[in-house]
C-alpha cells in the first residue's frame, strides 16, 4: 500500500470513528476542495442573504420590527464571517473566496435570487427559507471537520430565532384584516417552491451528496431533508390557516410522510446558472458595496502595518 493510500484509509477509519479533523491533520486534497466549495458557498450566501431582508429595514411598520430585521441582518452579516474564518483554516484567503463570489466562479443559495416583494416576504423568508437553513444546518454541527462544526453551533441557535420571528410575523398577518391575510398568503405562495429547492437537486441529479456523506460533511440526503421539511411545514401551515401553492400535497398513510408534487428543477437550474429574478441586482450590490469599502480596508491594512512598526521600534 502507498504512502498516501495508508493515510487516506487512516483518514477514513477517523471519519468512521466520529474523530474530528482539525486544519493541521492530514486530509485528502479532495475533501480539502469540498469543504472550501460548500463552507464558501454558505458563506457567500450568508453575506448575500443579507439584501433581500436588507430592502425592508427602512420600511418596517413598527419601529420593534425594525429592530428584529436589524438584529437578523446583522446575524446574517456575523456567519459570514464565522464562515469565511473557517474557510481560512483550509488555507484559501477570504481575498481569494470574495474574488470567486464576484467573478461568477463561486455560487450562494439560489434562494436569494428571489425579489421581496411586500412585508409578508420577511416573514415568509424567516418561517421557510430559514426553517429549510436550520434543516440544512442542524448536521453540521456534526460535520467532520472540526472549524466548520464549531462555527455551526452559533450559527443554528440564531438561525431558530430567526424563523420563530418570521413565523410570528406570518400569524400577526393571518390574524389581521383580509388584507393582511392575503399578502402572507401571496407571499408563501411565491416562497415555498424555491424553498424547496434550498435543499439542492434530487439525490439522483447530485454530484456531491454522496462522497459528502461518506466524509461525514453531510450527514443527510436532499431528499431526506426535504421531506422533512415538507412534512413539518403543513401542521405550521395549517395552524396559520394558509393554504400550501401545491394541488398534490397530501398525506401519504403507508409512508407516514405528506407526497408534493414536482419540483421545477429547470427553473432551479437557470437561477444557479446566472438567470434568476434578481441575479444581477445582488452581485451588482455586493460587488459596489465591496469596491465603496476598499479605503476601510486599506486604512485598517496601514494601521495595522504602523502598530507593527512600533512593536518592532520598541523591541529592538
Amino acid at each position: 500500500m502507498s504512502n498516501t493510500a495508508a493515510l487516506s484509509d487512516t483518514f477514513q477509519k477517523r471519519i468512521d470513528a466520529e474523530e474530528k479533523i482539525e486544519p493541521r491533520d492530514w486530509m485528502p486534497d479532495a475533501y480539502r476542495k469540498t469543504l472550501v466549495r460548500q463552507i464558501s458557498q454558505h458563506a457567500h450566501s450568508e453575506i448575500v442573504g443579507q439584501l433581500p431582508e436588507g430592502n425592508w429595514i427602512t420600511r418596517a411598520p413598527t419601529l420593534r420590527r425594525k429592530a428584529i430585521l436589524l438584529a437578523k441582518v446583522q446575524d446574517e452579516g456575523g456567519h459570514g464571517l464565522y464562515l469565511y474564518s473557517a474557510a481560512e483554516t483550509l488555507g484559501v484567503s477570504r481575498e481569494e473566496l470574495i474574488d470567486q463570489l464576484h467573478s461568477g466562479k463561486a455560487k450562494y443559495s439560489s434562494i436569494f435570487n428571489y425579489p421581496t416583494l411586500t412585508w409578508a416576504d420577511i416573514g415568509a423568508i424567516g418561517w421557510l427559507v430559514d426553517a429549510a437553513a436550520i434543516l440544512n444546518q442542524i448536521p453540521l454541527c456534526r460535520c467532520s471537520y472540526g472549524p466548520y462544526a464549531r462555527a455551526m453551533v452559533r450559527i443554528c441557535k440564531e438561525e431558530s430565532f430567526h424563523m420563530r420571528q418570521g413565523y410570528e410575523l406570518l400569524m400577526t398577518l393571518c390574524r389581521g384584516s383580509d388584507e393582511q391575510k392575503a399578502m402572507a398568503q401571496d407571499a408563501v405562495n411565491r416562497w415555498w417552491w424555491p424553498a424547496l429547492m434550498m435543499f439542492g437537486p434530487s439525490d439522483a441529479d447530485s454530484t456531491h451528496s454522496a462522497q459528502s456523506m461518506q466524509w461525514k460533511i453531510k450527514r443527510f440526503s436532499n431528499d431526506d431533508l426535504r421531506q422533512k421539511f415538507v412534512d413539518q411545514s403543513v401542521p405550521q401551515a395549517e395552524y396559520l390557516g394558509i393554504t400550501l401553492p401545491d394541488p398534490d400535497l397530501k398525506w401519504n398513510e403507508e409512508s407516514g410522510h405528506y407526497d408534493f408534487g414536482e419540483i421545477d428543477w429547470e427553473e432551479f437550474f437557470q437561477v444557479i446558472a446566472g438567470n434568476g429574478p434578481c441575479n444581477h441586482e445582488r452581485m451588482s450590490a455586493r460587488i459596489k458595496a465591496h469596491e465603496d469599502g476598499a479605503w476601510v480596508r486599506e486604512a485598517a491594512l496601514a494601521y495595522a502595518d504602523k502598530q507593527r512598526q512600533r512593536a518592532e521600534k520598541a523591541a529592538a
